[in-house]
């Protein structure tokens, strides 16, 4: 199942990994075994934020992918299941 993860990561806790010069090996720890499809990066609400897109194979997945997030850069984590472009016209002719 293709899920959107949307991540704003806490200033506070962005600053002091950064200035540790540890967000590549956090963010790459994290990253890594996700393996997303895209990755976009940007500020959102005045912080630190990316969209992931990335393939959870079912629901129960979620804690594992989201967690890592919560524990290590105490962030605001949101997931929406979402599709390409093919999967809505497959959807769509289900219809019937």
């Amino acid at each position: 199942m293709r899920m959107m993860l949307m991540v704003e990561i806490d200033t506070s806790t962005s600053n002091r990994i950064i200035e540790e010069h540890k967000m590549d090996e956090v963010m790459g720890g994290i990253l890594g075994p996700l393996k997303p499809e895209a990755a976009y990066f940007y500020s959102r609400n005045g912080r630190r934020a990316f969209t992931l897109i990335v393939d959870m194979p079912d629901s129960s997945h979620l804690p594992s992918f989201a967690e890592p997030f919560w524990l290590q850069l105490n962030a605001h984590v949101e997931a929406f299941p979402c599709m390409n472009l093919d999967e809505l016209q497959l959807g769509l002719s289900r219809l019937g």
